[in-house]
């Protein structure tokens, strides 16, 4: 099998459906994330005393700590989202273009 040039890549099906996949995964896991995180720092700049306010009677724990560590894992969990699909799905699809492209 010949190698072929850049635009033959650039150019084949397989490749840009490639492309479209690995764009679509990788907008909407950032704007999920964005959004998360930008919405609990609206929610800081905004709303501190709902922040603020107790989980109950008596606890030292604000409803702002359990929501803090809320974002912190669902952004480790979109991290493994990214990964497992990457791991799963991407690296397959790469490997199958390189080898029709005979890279």
């Amino acid at each position: 099998m010949s190698s072929k040039t850049a635009h033959q890549i650039l150019d084949d099906p397989e490749f840009l459906k490639l492309v479209r996949q690995k764009n679509a995964v990788t907008v909407v896991l950032t704007i999920v994330e964005l959004v998360l995180y930008f919405g609990f720092i609206a929610l800081i700049a905004y709303n501190k005393p709902f922040l603020a306010e107790r989980v109950s009677a008596g606890s030292s724990i604000t409803i702002g700590i359990p929501i803090a560590v809320g974002v912190i894992f669902l952004s480790w969990l979109l991290t493994g989202i990214y990964v497992f699909w990457a791991n799963n799905k991407y690296d397959a699809m790469v490997k199958s273009v390189r080898e029709r492209m005979g890279r």
